[in-house]
């Protein structure tokens, strides 16, 4: 099923009125359903408000407490799916200022402790020099660049929580990517080299001309196993319905068959490092 940016942005509301109107023509109140779904009416009213983002489990119980038909309840089950599913819209994000970014995934990132990165065209800002997060930020208003900057290099304090795990993979391309000058890709490729060593840090590479039989590929995070975001240049989807969330888990899990490790990962980017220099 093909889904519209807007679309995503209209479920939410969607599902709030639907479930509302559900309840009303079942001739219940928000007390009676809660009760019936073992529910806090207050939770109800938060949901039929489009204050609160109900979980699918939320929805099944509210669907089995109105005794909805099955049709309906089938139709209501793919609304609740998409509005599983949130997009950030790149131009929006611009406009509400790029340091509202940063703020989200650094709580993303105090909040989580297990963290997955496949990148398949760029380094990461948490694995970035200081040269490289500049040069990803030049096409932002030059207003926000330098703040934007700061909060991305701070956030990389992070690394060095040892009750956190990180495990990057990252493509030839993402990690060859002449996004800056020769001399200072090499800089930031002996930073990679050196994250390896990281003890909670697992850091690997896929050379070109790997086969991979999953087709397209995209850049992707999953924190934790609760939600998962996929990066396109026009903006982000964010995804908290557990079977995308554990699908892309299994993705990585099978990119990481193809990645380089520990010292082969070293040597490999040395090579990559040594071409940058000479």
């Amino acid at each position: 099923m093909a889904i519209e940016p807007d679309r995503l942005d209209q479920s939410g509301r969607e599902l709030a009125a639907i479930l509302k109107r559900l309840r009303k023509q079942a001739g219940l109140s928000g007390v009676r359903l809660a009760a019936r779904c073992n529910m806090s009416q207050s939770k109800i009213s938060r949901i039929e408000g489009n204050k609160s983002r109900p979980s699918l489990l939320d929805v099944e119980q509210l669907l089995r407490g109105l005794n909805a038909p099955p049709a309906i309840a089938a139709e209501v089950m793919a609304l609740a799916r998409i509005a599983q599913t949130e997009w950030q819209g790149g131009r929006t994000l611009r406009r509400k200022g790029l340091d509202k970014k940063q703020v989200q995934l650094a709580g993303l990132e105090a909040s989580s402790t297990t963290f997955r990165y496949f990148l398949l065209s760029m380094i990461t800002g948490l694995l970035a020099t200081p040269e490289y997060v500049r040069a990803s930020l030049a096409q932002a208003p030059p207003e926000q660049q330098a703040k934007a900057a700061a909060m991305k290099l701070d956030r990389q304090r992070v690394l060095f929580d040892r009750s956190k795990r990180f495990t990057f993979i990252l493509t030839e391309q993402a990690v060859r990517y002449p996004l800056i000058p020769p001399d200072e890709l090499a800089l930031q490729i002996d930073r990679l080299a050196s994250l390896t060593h990281q003890p909670n840090i697992r850091l690997g590479v896929i050379p070109m001309g790997v086969h991979f039989t999953s087709g397209a590929l995209s850049t992707f995070t999953v924190y934790d196993e609760t939600l998962a975001t996929a990066e396109l240049d026009l903006g982000a989807i964010v995804f908290r319905d557990d079977r995308d969330v554990q699908d892309l888990i299994l993705r990585f899990t099978g990119y990481e068959e193809y990645a380089l490790f520990g010292e082969q990962a070293r040597g490999r980017l040395a090579e990559w490092a040594a071409v940058c220099r000479s």
